[in-house]
């Protein structure tokens, strides 16, 4: 008997740095699991931390439903653990993308149908990789052909997304350190003014009375997306605060107005295309 596969793979000479895959089972009676949809998971956490609750809660619930799961720990910005400055989280999440593609027959999973997904701050990393996957940060950092990291899709819950007027500032500051009060540095990792034609698809959630990211993160994101021609599903619920995960008791909260977005977010990614650009 065969079962579940979670392995962890170093993406640098920091121990901290590291890939955690989730690869279903294949054999003569689960053949159909030879070849599913691929999800990048980024953990929330302020770039302080790398949240377990948004990490393998989420793996096992989205492997449940068809998709092999990796889920990305990345560099951190705290007392015990020296920081480092954007892009470097960008390049972590694009090396592990880089790993899914390039083992993607060996990861059972179709390459031209991965996504991203991440909550918070993790959220920030995720659409950063989903707007940036093809820009000179990753290019000099990676010898990839163009396109070769585009992400399927972008799931984003409660994400941080801007380093402007409604930014959170611990998950800013700890990506821009010693540059955080620099505008121009804050301008560099506000997504919403990152957004182009090239961008993915993205589905997007948040709560209207999120107290730590504030929902205008999700509002402006949607906003740009909408601009640039980019397909989008965006859900604002209107109660719920922040850092929900599944919203289930699974993860210590019972909010099943909330817990729909997963369900949500599950149709949404499979009824994207890999020839679909937007």
């Amino acid at each position: 008997m065969t079962f579940t596969e979670i392995k962890t793979y170093p993406l640098s000479d920091d121990a901290d740095v590291f890939l955690t895959a989730y690869i279903a089972p294949q054999n003569d009676d689960q053949q159909f699991n030879d070849k599913r949809r691929g999800l990048l998971i980024c953990p929330g956490g302020a770039y302080a931390f790398v949240s377990q609750r948004e990490g393998d809660a989420i793996a096992t619930a989205f492997l449940a439903k068809g998709f092999n799961t990796f889920v990305l720990s990345y560099t951190v910005n705290n007392r015990n653990h020296r920081g480092k400055k954007f892009p470097a989280q960008l390049i972590e999440a694009a090396k592990a993308m880089k790993l899914i593609k390039d083992n993607a027959e060996q990861f059972h999973v179709d390459p031209e149908l991965i996504f991203v997904a991440g909550f918070s701050a993790g959220g920030h990393l995720a659409a950063s990789l989903g707007i940036l996957y093809n820009s000179d940060y990753v290019k000099a950092a990676l010898d990839i052909p163009d396109g070769y990291l585009r992400p399927a899709g972008m799931i984003l819950s409660y994400p941080v997304i801007t380093g402007g007027e409604f930014a959170h500032r611990g998950s800013i500051d700890n990506i821009l350190l010693d540059e955080r009060d620099d505008e121009s540095k804050r301008d560099e990792v506000s997504l919403e003014k990152r957004v182009d034609e090239n961008t993915v698809p993205a589905f997007i959630w948040h709560t209207r009375t999120d107290n730590v990211v504030p929902v205008q993160n999700s509002l402006l994101l949607a906003s740009a997306l909408a601009e640039h021609g980019i397909g989008f599903e965006m859900h604002i619920y209107p109660y719920g605060g922040h850092g929900a995960s599944l919203a289930t008791d699974v993860v210590g909260w019972d909010n099943p107005t909330l817990a729909a977005w997963f369900e949500r977010a599950v149709k949404w990614a499979k009824s994207i295309k890999p020839d679909e650009k937007e």
